[in-house]
């Protein structure tokens, strides 16, 4: 081989390496469980081809459950999670270098059957209540507080908590062992659709606890590094994200076209998860939703302690990150 042709094939293999480079530094891969709410927005990216438009590659790591998707962050599988961002304030407050872009603002609520007398958190006084996320769950404690507040009850001391996986949960109070349910919203939604009336949630607790409105409970979590090293790619997924949105919050046929995804009982159901993902959909600007979750934050602190916040005092510096702010 000529001096020239070696020369020419080694400028092709360095040229093909760089492409591949850069290909790589721009895919984005997100850990998503298999029927997650977050794949609706997904495929309305992928669909419409919104990662192509905005510079970046996105590629779905299907995972087991919400823990499997934080070993997969941790380990390098994935790039880039759904969860919230009290846990990604401990994380920064304990070292960590995990940041949030916000995704929803839906929060689970006490929903109760169609033929109950409760009218407010004072009724649930005695009630068997299923309660999902655990005994640390945010609109849980905030909930708890309320009613004591509001109405002179403990609802740790003077319901009867059962605390189980949302499924399960809404599968119980379906079958009449439960006089009430606090669920996660999409569960709420399916609820709504058979006619369950939602008694209290999460959002009114937390007005009724000082907080300006809703703040976006969960949202897209990732490491600074990451962000950092793939600054683009980035900006690039939080405009996409915002993109889909708005196709999602304002085109009834994107729903429709979404139903095999979702999976609907029914008109009624995709209707109610409609009404619902939109009202979550975050539109605060930055500096607002980042004081309300200071406030937040500061009732989490005093309602869960150091169980649920760790050692910080404060939201972490970081917590919200600060590149979304500019992406268009």
């Amino acid at each position: 081989m000529s001096g020239y042709s070696m020369r020419g094939l080694v400028a092709a293999c360095a040229i093909l390496g760089a492409t591949l480079a850069a290909h790589a530094e721009d895919a984005v891969r997100v850990g998503v469980l298999k029927f997650g709410t977050v794949n609706w927005e997904m495929d309305v990216i992928k669909t419409h081809e919104l990662d192509k438009k905005h510079g970046f590659d996105l590629q779905l790591v299907e995972t087991a459950n919400n823990e499997a998707t934080k070993i997969g962050l941790e380990g390098g599988s994935v790039d880039l999670i759904v969860s919230d961002w009290l846990w990604v304030s401990r994380q920064r407050t304990e070292g960590g270098d995990l940041t949030f872009v916000p995704f929803s603002s839906s929060v689970g609520a006490v929903m109760v059957p169609p033929d109950s007398a409760a009218a407010n958190l004072g009724d649930l006084k005695g009630k068997k209540i299923g309660v999902a996320g655990g005994p640390l769950d945010k609109n849980w404690l905030m909930i708890q507080a309320v009613a004591k507040k509001d109405h002179g009850i403990d609802l740790a001391r003077d319901a009867e908590p059962v605390f189980g996986a949302p499924p399960l949960l809404a599968e119980k109070i379906q079958q009449g062992e439960l006089d009430a349910v606090l669920n996660f919203w999409h569960y709420c939604a399916k609820l709504e659709a058979m006619g369950y009336k939602r008694l209290y949630s999460g959002a009114d607790a937390a007005e009724a606890l000082g907080a300006a409105g809703d703040v976006a409970a969960i949202g897209y979590v990732f490491h600074d590094k990451f962000a950092n090293e793939h600054e683009a790619a980035m900006k690039g997924f939080v405009a996409a994200s915002r993109e889909a949105k708005e196709i999602m919050k304002t085109s009834d046929e994107e729903w429709e076209r979404l139903r095999p995804v979702i999976k609907p009982k029914d008109d009624k159901e995709l209707a109610a998860l409609r009404q619902r993902f939109r009202e979550g959909i975050p539109e605060r600007p930055l500096p607002e939703e980042v004081a309300n979750a200071r406030k937040i934050y500061q009732l989490m602190a005093e309602l869960g302690g150091k169980k649920l916040v760790g050692s910080g005092t404060e939201l972490a510096e970081g917590t919200y990150w600060p590149g979304q702010a500019d992406a268009m």
